[in-house]
């Protein structure tokens, strides 16, 4: 249903009053994001209408139109030799908001020829000066006058047509006289700086001059993207794209890696880093569309994983958001981000496949993003998965050397509890793996995928208990009453005590205790403490026998042979407790107040007991 449009009191349609300066400012704040962008809207009115002057002439040859920019510090000029004005376009495009030349009759069906799309750029020379001048000639007609075009801040605008004289070749001419507190991206400097930023890849030639006396305009791309060149030999075009993503990212890649998509007129680069980067931080790629730059941190154009390389591209078909500065999400730019991916897929399995050093390399700094891509990724697990690096008691090495050791690779699940148990398990000649870190557990479970020999099992402490030598039953029968002493003492934090045998003889005890055993602990503590209402009912039902903790302490170590021969009550239970402390710091876990209270008290109550006993 379609409602019908209020009208004004006495029935006459009113058009909208825009106010310029307001609109100015929203540009200025909400749409774009610097005043520098200025000049990009300007290089990008320039090369769309050399885009149309081509369309008019397509026998002209190469280089016949460019574009030139002049900065002395008082005024700033872009010129081009495009297709030009005529006064009906010069009211129908410069004084209508929004209203995009690239929409003229005619030009309409080549679009996707151009650059810019929405009609808005002028309007961000507003950003830097109070008034644009423009004067054009249009070459869609012969012998056509000149048009100038002056719009103010304000609002306001005037138009008149002048001799041919006035600009004697086709083309236009915008001028800006910048604000006094703008020349931060008016000065010379400055805007040929940002002309080879945003220029450096342009097809036309651009050039700059200062005006200076003597002086000769020089080129802001003097030469195309590495890419698009030619080379004498495979390795002169490797060094050539190497040191292109040096000059553009301020590294020297591991390697880089061409893109081209000849579906979306893509081509460019893709830089490995040379060094690792933190999980999930997501690098900025340059994104070029026809050779403009669009953006430096279109992270968007690459997936998640991806961020152990930076790329700048340069692409005919992605569509730009309206501030030109990002990318339009669209089956298409999904369609390249996946199409890309792809690429770095087969670079990572080329590496494997026929460069080992390079692999070692990459692997070593960005094992962890090819671990992500690796459990979602059949292909790269089957390539990579034997070469990864994991953390276990045999040191950090790959999964294939450490099945070759161990017939059975148990793992852990959280760093916490391979901490608790490496020295131990790797004295009693278990093999563990620390699944405890991103993707590491998955992928150590998936082991067998690729060796089919190779028996992977989690660690429970049942596994380790199981691997600690028993005591004879004398010595039993001699800690038995140190033994219940102990556990009285460690009830409260739901804590056996046993007497083992084991290696390293220094250790003097380990505390096995899970992170889900803490859990349901905790769990059923709540539902004792809820006994009686619902939600003592709903716990009640989910609770489980709750498994305990175990001190295990290690006869083969002299401080524990001497605590289990204390006679005194009060000392025995103190040097238990000082024992579960210790174990309890060495496991690294996050300690409980109960647990951190218990560790001073214990010390200060054995420092006393000594005192006493010296004095």
């Amino acid at each position: 249903m379609t409602l019908p449009r209020p009208a004004s009191p006495d029935g006459a349609d009113r058009a909208f009053q825009v106010d310029l300066r307001g609109l100015v400012d929203l540009l200025s704040h909400h749409l774009y994001s610097s005043p520098r962008v200025y000049l990009r809207e300007l290089l990008q009115n320039a090369v769309d209408a050399l885009t149309a002057r081509r369309g008019l002439e397509p026998d002209a040859p190469d280089g016949a139109f460019g574009i030139r920019l002049f900065a002395d510090g008082s005024v700033v000029r872009v010129e081009d030799d495009g297709v030009g004005l005529s006064e009906a376009d010069v009211h129908t495009f410069l004084a209508t908001i929004g209203r995009s030349s690239k929409r003229a009759d005619g030009i309409a069906e080549q679009r996707g020829d151009f650059i810019g799309q929405f009609g808005i750029g002028l309007l961000s020379c507003f950003l830097v000066a109070d008034e644009i001048h423009v004067l054009s000639r249009s070459a869609r007609t012969p012998d056509a006058p000149a048009v100038e075009w002056r719009g103010h801040g304000d609002g306001s605008y005037s138009v008149r047509t002048l001799p041919a004289s006035a600009r004697p070749l086709p083309g236009t001419t915008v001028t800006l006289t910048p604000r006094s507190d703008t020349g931060e991206w008016t000065r010379p400097a400055q805007v040929h700086a940002l002309g080879r930023h945003f220029g450096s890849l342009l097809r036309h030639p651009v050039t700059f001059s200062d005006g200076t006396a003597g002086a000769a305009a020089v080129s802001v791309n003097p030469e195309p993207a590495p890419w698009a060149r030619t080379f004498p030999t495979p390795g002169s075009r490797s060094r050539a794209l190497a040191a292109y993503g040096e000059e553009v990212f301020g590294f020297a890649p591991l390697d880089t890696i061409e893109l081209d998509l000849p579906a979306v007129g893509l081509k460019g680069i893709a830089c490995v880093l040379p060094e690792a980067v933190p999980a999930g931080r997501r690098h900025g790629h340059r994104v070029h569309v026809k050779g403009m730059l669009l953006s430096e941190q279109a992270d968007e154009i690459l997936p998640e994983w991806a961020f152990f390389v930076r790329c700048v591209i340069d692409a005919e078909s992605l569509r730009p958001t309206a501030s030109r500065e990002s990318l339009y999400e669209d089956d298409t730019l999904a369609a390249v981000r996946d199409a890309l991916a792809e690429r770095l897929r087969a670079w990572i399995a080329r590496a494997a496949a026929s460069d080992p050093e390079l692999l070692g390399r990459f692997l070593q700094a960005h094992h962890l993003a090819v671990k992500s891509l690796a459990v979602h990724d059949d292909e790269i697990l089957r390539l990579l998965l034997p070469w990864l690096p994991f953390e276990t008691t045999d040191g950090h090495t790959t999964l294939d050397e450490f099945a070759r050791t161990h017939r059975t690779v148990l793992v852990t699940s959280s760093v916490e509890e391979f901490r608790q148990v490496a020295a131990i398990a790797s004295a009693a000649g278990l093999g563990v793996v620390n699944g405890g870190y991103t993707y590491d557990h998955e992928l150590v479970h998936r082991l067998p995928e690729i060796r089919p020999e190779a028996s992977v099992a989690d660690l429970d402490p049942a596994t380790l208990t199981a691997h600690l030598d028993p005591v004879d039953r004398e010595t039993e029968l001699a800690a038995s009453a140190y033994l219940a002493l102990a556990r009285d003492a460690l009830a409260v934090f739901d804590c056996d005590v046993a007497l083992r045998t084991f290696h390293p003889a220094s250790a003097p005890a380990l505390l096995v205790d899970s992170r889900e055993a803490r859990h349901e602990r905790t769990r059923s503590q709540l539902a004792r403490e809820q006994e009686g209402g619902l939600w003592g009912d709903i716990l009640g039902a989910l609770r489980q026998e709750a498994p305990r903790a175990q001190l295990i302490l290690n006869q083969l170590n002299p401080l524990v042979r001497t605590a289990v021969a204390i006679d005194e009550p009060e000392l025995a239970r103190t040097s238990a407790e000082a024992l579960y402390g210790q174990a309890a710091l060495l496991s690294r876990r996050p300690l409980r107040p109960a647990e951190s209270s218990l560790i001073n008290r214990s010390f200060l109550d054995l420092l006393a007991h000594a005192l006493r006993k010296d004095s």
